[in-house]
């Protein structure tokens, strides 16, 4: 126990009221209370969570110190749900009742005293409590988290949140006593340690700059300590205690202070919002998943960067805040990695921040006021400031808008911030060398804070800051790094990746024996072979981690390349060299670099590069004797006392270019002739020559521009000496004209531009053709034709910067030009080298600046399909189907279709067979990776190829696969039964044979075939399709791995949907019934921890018998497909503990392309993580069911899970228990916060008897049983049809109104038909006849609120079109309407009733029964229409779209047949047949006929003659059956049907099209698809 005299006090308000030291909780509060704080009744509030860990020690204490002191008085206890959501007035008024009821024995009255035991939560609602309670009674704060600690439990601020928002109803109310104890934060989860640090680097910021550094130097073991894990048996604290409490005192004592001068928030106080005026305002939109803490961070970051905007805090500040909150793990942005998946990606919109912080409690009316820092421990006023909307938005915005330069008469001067270029080179020589430096001017900058922050991980020196961050003082380690075991992240830092790469080899081996280099996704594409080569060759130890030639690369620590003579091709990028360079020093002997391929690129970089080498005691001599030779001695760098970094010569292009192209002036004060970099040679090399004039000193340059719209083109220029500023000298040309006519720049020499943060030649030339400018790329250039200013079209878009800082400050000197304001997107990727860019154009330029909204767009484009999708190559056994499949996807696709062996054999001139028997395989398998690596470089998108069996049988083309798979690309592994395939092998004749048995060859490529692919598909019996009708299944796996199809989009859509789980041991027991369980579900799921694999000794079906039930299923059903694993603790039949087992069923479904995976949220990081990388287009249901009933809907305690899905779900699905009724109503209003606060769908519902009604509620995926099936997935579950007629019954499913409109149709059988199906399905809507002959009266019908849709049929298929909103395409082609449905969600076109569509389902009906006879499985038919009337129409229709072709038609007047064919396009092939004779020189015999001529009429002499001809002729060409369907549906066989008969024909009746053509209606009015035999039953009943 803590003694009186050991713990601190901190007097607030004139009294020593705070409390702070270790172990406090118990004894030492108890006694202090009882004596400073006297009661009979002291009452404890605190969470479940906390109650669970402290109460009872507490309990005990007060007991035993109650006898000690021989006090009266008494305890009681009452614990709160926690979480947010307890902050409530529901809450507060429960504690109230709690406290008031007669039960207390007395009830509390007013000298009450009560306790908050807990985080802000619990002291803000408890503190709320106690100042209403009684008019008022006494409370004391006991902070648990480090949140509080520091800021909520002092000042006397409580509160509770509404709907309106948070906070918004309190009152000051000072506790008697705040009792610090930080031993509670040993237990405190990291993330909720690493919030409260927030608000100690808040208060550090704006009060106490010593603090501040404290905080700097020390983050590296406070975090070790806080990452420690939390547990009450190990003091993971005890390194730190003193550390801690400094930190934690220092806070608590600055609020101590304002608080006494400023108690209820009269300006003073108002300092400690920093960062909460914005960062509350992203709380209000990504709580409660991203904490208070970490908003506050990303709200410091921005009111920081708006104080420099502002001209108040210089960038260094800015920079220091930035990486003192990284350093704890803080985000400093909304767009952090960490935020975006913690949040689901939430939008923080400008114009929503906006909004919110328009109720900022300190705002003067409509002013905001916000806390601007003056610099680091200090603010620019003693009170928050007002600050205009206009400069708050342009912090918000992720772009900003950039309006034209008025001025012409401005003489501007600028200094740059320093030299990325020098800046990474000082960091590396001083980190290198021995003694302290002290660097003034660093760059701060994302690159240099990446530089920095990787030095510190490999040990490499120390930095600190002084002189509030404007001088780094470097204490190099002569040398001396250490591996880590921490990835070196590098983000889009080239410089930095170039640079580390070889200081990384001279790492020593410690408890890492070899560092990672990695970066973000461009980081990652960026070139770093020739480096790697070249050190590989002097004994380094590096290998690729991805793709060979860029990062990530592990890099062995070992303490020095070997050194003697270094190759390096030097073409590409002079940082290669440079990186070599500097590193040499410390090689283990001397070193010779030579520098191949001519003239190295940039050699004023290599030059600079020296020079500061020379300045840090190494001097590197040129050979005389061999060009472009260096030697290095073995040295170590001895550290300057100083260096001064140079302003970045490239940086200073842009505020001359803005000179040049407005007619102003500016001046650089610290860049002249005699600057290191090459870049200082712009003005003098480009601008000059421009017309500009110019006048340069060793020190400084000045340009003062020509006359608006009068710069002269470059007719070409080499740049190669500096090939940065190429991109400002672009921009210029784009508005260059000469006097003499010419117009066009030639720049060259800059193609390692190629190969920077982007391609900038292609995005110079792309966006400048957002202007309307002209440009021509080079192989190391671009041309450009300049226009006149004025003409510049304005880029509707704005301007793509490509995360790229040298774009983004490049077109921001081309808008000052242009007649309109231009959006320049990723406003803040010029804190790559020049944070400041955008204040310098504001403040030293007076460019007017408008905050741009890009992230509604950037959603979209994260939400599109891919534009352009890569390639698809296909490749598995020979005879597994490669080349069928890869015709069926080219036709559905509409790609091309290339056959790499048929390829292979044009080019060669022979067949495969002949070419290994004259050549050898050896040949053949070097032609066919010559081609492989042809076809990936030429055809890289909009391409479907069929590779060779053997393809992967050498390294060279399996690596060029496993490459294409991870850049995107599209490798399919195509499978067969190998029974069939063998069967198959047999056969062909047209590929060598084999030499070694089948199953031995496909057991030693297997493993090959799924490294190279990403995709696999299970081919159906080959010979059982038609090659013109690729498998449904096919279609859908493309649809899916392309991203041409989103399920999930089509179930949003709807406005209920359901999917049926499927709970049988196979699926091949199951096909009989699949159809039945399936109908009025949106999607089947697949349960695979039911499924019985009879090869597997415990019961978990293995990844082979899992593959064939997932193929059979995809072939059985059009449903989407959910695949689950659901484990023995969330319900099911699966280990909990066999991840690997899961992992690989998991991967097998992505790889097979399934719509659904679901994936639960309880698995570790990792596994998630792999799962979620390898998704594609598949879409993740992240869920958790609780079949215990552990968690309730109202405390709080789904909310984690909630939090944790959102991380990684496209779906959420929570399953939780219900006990009583109200179970139901919590979980509503659960679901209902979630999707106010969510844009991700979540399934919610209670399992039980009682938690039906929560199935019966949730309208998104509802998941259903079926009573075909053995048993429900999960104990209440209802099939759909259930939960439709429980929908009627409470009125949510109202009654619609279907007819049948036309005249006579009183012997209809639609009625029968769509009534019985309205029935099965469980909805109240009735369909009757309607007889009429005219359209005037059916108006009033058809736009009523209950009217559903309805069939059509004579004398109004036509006369009805009219009155509809739409018609669809094919009804158009047809000529009728026989169906009209309503679609719900839009209004008709004059505002009345619903939005009515007219349809044609007759066809659909006619293919529909003519494919379930067998049609569907013709060879290449060909079509007859017997008729020319309406139906007719109809059946053209149909034949051609089941692939017949030609198409005949025979009728009684030619004349009129020949006038309807032509009102069907050319590519139907639609003929008429006249005569006898002309059957008999018929090309190609019709094998489907549909007859819609009248059967109560004789068959016309001479139609039945040519039919007679063409039945027989059919019946004796056809091998396969000929099928006649006859739509008249009386007698029930006509003629017609008799004649085909008579000559084998199978004939199909009319009244069969009727079902048929009734489903469709029906699926186009219920969006169910009925089953057929239910279907036809109804309108056969009384025709058996």
């Amino acid at each position: 126990m803590t003694s009186n005299l050991s713990a601190t006090r901190v007097s607030i308000l004139g009294k020593e009221n705070i409390i702070i030291d270790y172990d406090l909780w118990g004894p030492f509060i108890v006694k202090d209370l009882l004596t400073n704080v006297p009661s009979s009744t002291y009452v404890l509030i605190t969470d479940t969570n906390l109650s669970r860990q402290y109460s009872e020690s507490f309990s005990t204490a007060f007991e035993n110190c109650v006898s000690q002191l021989d006090a009266d008085a008494r305890l009681l206890q009452y614990a709160i749900p926690p979480g947010e959501t307890s902050k409530s007035r529901a809450t507060k008024a429960s504690i109230e009742d709690w406290m008031l009821a007669q039960e207390r024995d007395p009830p509390c009255d007013t000298k009450t005293v009560i306790i908050a035991l807990g985080g802000g939560v619990v002291g803000d609602m408890i503190g709320f409590v106690a100042s209403t309670f009684k008019r008022g009674i006494r409370f004391v704060q006991v902070p648990t988290s480090l949140l509080a600690m520091v800021d909520s439990s002092i000042g006397g601020k409580t509160a509770i949140d509404t709907a309106a928002g948070k906070n918004l109803i309190g009152a000051f109310w000072q506790p008697q006593r705040i009792y610090i104890d930080l031993q509670f934060l040993n237990t405190l989860p990291t993330r909720e340690f690493i919030n409260g640090l927030a608000e100690v680097i808040k208060t550090a910021a704006i009060w106490d700059a010593d603090e501040f550094a404290a905080l700097e130097s020390n983050a590296d073991s406070l975090m070790r300590a806080i990452k420690t894990p939390a547990t009450s048996a190990c003091d993971r604290l005890s390194e730190v205690k003193q550390i801690l409490k400094r930190i934690v005192l220092g806070s608590v004592r600055v609020k101590a202070h304002v608080v006494s001068a400023d108690e209820r928030e009269g300006g003073l106080r108002n300092l400690l919002n920093f960062g909460h005026s914005i960062g509350h305002a992203f709380e209000g939109i990504l709580t409660p998943q991203i904490l208070h803490g970490e908003c506050v961070a990303i709200g410091m970051v921005l009111e920081a960067t708006l104080a420099r905007h502002l001209g108040v805090l210089k960038g260094s500040a800015v920079s220091r805040l930035v990486k003192c909150l990284r350093s704890y793990e803080l985000p400093v942005s909304h767009l952090d990695p960490i935020v975006q998946e913690r949040s689901g990606k939430k939008q923080c919109l400008p114009s929503k921040l906006m909004s919110i912080m328009n109720v900022d409690k300190k705002n003067d009316g409509r002013k905001k006021r916000i806390v601007l820092l003056s610099g680091i421990g200090r603010t620019h006023e003693m009170k928050a400031s007002v600050v205009a909307d206009q400069h708050i938005k342009i912090v918000l915005s992720s772009a900003i808008e950039v309006h034209p330069l008025p001025h012409e008469n401005l003489e501007a001067v600028c200094t740059p911030p320093g030299s990325k270029s020098i800046s990474n080179r000082a960091l590396i020589l001083a980190a290198l060398g021995h003694g302290q430096c002290r660097i003034t001017n660093l760059l701060h900058s994302d690159d240099t804070e990446v530089m920095l922050r990787a030095l510190t991980d490999l040990q490499c020196a120390t930095f600190a800051w002084a002189d509030e961050g404007e001088i780094l003082i470097v204490n190099g380690k002569h040398g001396n790094m250490q591996a880590t075991t921490k990835d070196l992240y590098l983000g889009n830092a080239g410089t930095a990746s170039r640079f580390l790469t070889t200081v990384t080899t001279l790492a020593q081996p410690g408890t890492a024996t070899s560092s990672v280099l990695t970066g973000n996704k461009r980081m990652n594409a960026r070139p770093i072979a020739p480096l790697v080569n070249a050190l590989r060759d002097n004994g380094a130890i590096i290998h690729y981690l991805e793709s060979d030639g860029s990062l990530p690369l592990r890099i062995h620590a070992s303490a020095g390349f070997e050194g003697g003579d270094i190759n390096l091709a030097a073409t590409v990028s002079s940082q290669y060299v440079s990186s070599i360079l500097m590193c040499a020093p410390y090689a283990k002997k001397p070193v010779t670099l030579r520098l191949l391929g001519g003239k190295p690129v940039s050699q004023p970089y290599i030059d600079m590069t020296i020079a500061m080498m020379a300045s840090f005691g190494v001097r590197v001599d040129r050979s005389t004797l061999e060009a472009h030779t260096y030697h290095i001695p073995q040295a170590r760098y001895q550290n300057p006392a100083s260096y001064e970094v140079e302003s970045d010569a490239s940086s200073a292009t842009y505020p001359l270019a803005v000179a040049a192209i407005t007619g102003t002036t500016c001046t650089i004060p610290n860049i002249g002739w005699s600057s290191l970099q090459g870049d200082s040679r712009f003005a003098i090399d480009v601008l000059e020559p421009m017309g500009c004039k110019v006048q340069q000193t060793s020190r400084s340059t000045t340009v003062t521009g020509p006359k608006v719209g009068t710069l002269r083109p470059l007719l070409e220029i080499d740049m190669e000496p500096m090939t940065d500023a190429f991109l400002t000298a672009s921009v210029l040309a784009a508005v260059a004209q000469g006097s003499n006519g010419s117009r066009t720049t030639r720049i060259l020499g800059i193609a390692n531009q190629r190969v920077k943060e982007c391609d900038r030649i292609r995005a110079m030339k792309d966006e400048l053709a957002r202007f309307n400018v002209t440009c021509r790329e080079l192989h190391d250039g671009i041309e450009i034709d300049g226009m006149d200013p004025t003409s510049l079209v304005h880029p509707i878009d704005g301007i793509d910067c490509y995360d790229d800082h040298r774009v983004a400050m490049s077109f921001s000197v081309l808008a000052l030009a242009a007649p309109n304001p231009t959006v320049i997107r990723e406003r803040e990727c010029v804190g790559k080298t020049w944070p400041g860019w955008w204040d310098i154009l504001a403040r030293t330029f007076g460019v007017h600046l408008e905050g741009a909204d890009q992230e509604t767009r950037r959603l979209r484009e994260r939400e599109a399909p891919n534009a352009t999708i890569q390639s698809l190559y296909i490749i598995g056994m020979r005879g597994a189907g490669k080349t069928t499949v890869g015709a069926w996807a080219a036709k559905l696709l509409d790609w091309p279709f290339i056959d790499l062996d048929t390829r292979l054999e044009i080019d060669v001139r022979c067949t495969i067979p002949e070419l290994i028997a004259t050549k050898g395989w050896d040949h053949f398998r070097k032609l066919e990776t010559s081609l492989l690596k042809k076809c990936i470089a030429q055809k890289p998108t909009g391409y479907v190829f069929a590779c060779g069996g053997g393809i992967v049988e050498l390294p060279e083309p399996r690596q060029m696969l496993v490459q294409y798979r991870k850049s995107g690309g599209l490798v399919v592994l195509v499978r067969r039964d190998t029974e069939d395939n063998m069967n198959f092998l047999q056969q062909d004749k047209t590929r060598p044979a084999y030499v070694e048995d089948i199953p031995g060859v496909w057991l030693r490529r297997e493993p090959w075939y799924k490294e190279c692919s990403n995709h696999e598909y299970f081919s159906p019996m080959l010979d059982t399709l038609p090659l013109s009708r690729p498998p449904k299944d096919l279609k859908r796996f493309l649809e899916v791995i392309v991203g041409r199809s989103d399920s999930l989009e089509c179930m949003r859509q709807k406005t209920r949907s359901y999917f049926v789980s499927l709970t049988v041991p196979n699926i091949d027991g199951a096909l009989s019934f699949l159809e039945e369980v399936t109908v009025g579900s949106d999607a089947v799921e697949l349960r695979v921890d039911l499924l019985w694999d009879p090869d597997s000794i415990d019961n978990v079906p293995g990844v082979p018998f899992v593959y064939q039930q997932l193929a059979l299923l995809r072939r059985s059903t059009d449903l989407p497909v959910i695949f689950t694993i659901r484990t023995r603790g969330q319900g099911g039949k699966f280990p909990d503990d066999a991840h690997d087992r899961a992992i690989s069923l998991m991967r097998l479904a992505l790889k097979m392309g399934v719509e659904f995976l679901d994936v639960e949220v309880h698995y570790p990081e990792a596994f998630i993580h792999t799962i979620t990388g390898a998704k594609g287009n598949t879409k993740i249901i992240a869920s958790h069911h609780d079949p215990k009933g552990d968690l309730s809907w109202s405390n709080g305690s789904w909310v984690p899970f909630y939090n944790k899905s959102l991380q990684f779900g496209d779906i959420i699905k929570l399953v939780g228990v219900a006990k009583v009724p109200e179970d139901n109503v919590k979980l509503m209003e659960f679901k209902t916060w979630a999707q106010s606060a969510h844009s991700t769908p979540i399934i919610a519902i209670n399992m039980g008897v009682i938690g039906q009604f929560s199935r019966i509620q949730n309208s998104f995926m509802t998941p259903v049983s079926h009573p075909a099936l053995p048993f429900k997935a999960a104990p209440g579950q209802l099939s759909a049809t259930e939960i439709r007629q429980a929908l009627s019954l409470h009125g949510v499913l109202q009654p619609q109104r279907y007819f049948l409109f036309g005249k006579p149709i009183s012997m209809s059988r639609s009625p029968s038909l769509h009534n019985t199906l309205f029935r099965s399905i469980g909805v109240p809507h009735n369909y009757s006849l309607y007889e009429a002959d005219s359209i005037q009266e059916l108006k009033p019908m058809i736009r009523a609120t209950d009217f559903g849709g309805a069939s059509v049929t004579i004398p109004l298929k036509l006369n009805i079109v009219p009155l509809l909103d739409e018609v669809s395409i094919d009804a158009k082609l047809i000529g009728a309407v026989n169906t009209i449905f309503a679609d719900p969600m839009r209004k008709g076109i004059d505002g009345s009733g619903k939005y009515l569509i007219g349809e044609n389902t007759d066809w659909q009906g006619m293919k529909l029964v003519l494919e379930r006879a067998g049609a569907a499985h013709f060879q290449s038919p060909s079509g007859l229409i017997i008729g020319g009337g309406g139906t007719a129409r109809a059946a053209i229709y149909a034949l051609h779209e089941m692939g017949c072709t030609p198409l005949y038609v025979v009728g009684r007047n030619p004349e009129k047949l020949k006038s309807l064919i032509k009102t069907f396009p050319t590519t139907y092939q639609l003929r008429v047949i006249t005569s006898c004779e002309e059957v008999i020189s018929l090309e190609q015999v019709p094998c489907i006929a549909i007859g819609t001529i009248p059967a109560d009429q004789p068959i016309d002499r001479y139609m039945e003659a040519v039919l007679k001809e063409l039945f027989g002729l059919s019946s004796r060409a056809n091998r396969q059956k000929a099928i006649l369907l006859e739509m008249a549906y009386k007698p029930r066989t006509t003629a017609l049907m008799k004649l085909a008969t008579n000559v084998g024909w199978d004939t199909i009746p009319g009244l069969e099209v009727l079902v048929g053509q009734g489903l469709f209606q029906f699926q186009l009015w219920t969006g169910i698809m009925p089953l057929y035999r239910d279907a036809r039953a109804a309108v056969f009943r009384d025709q058996q």
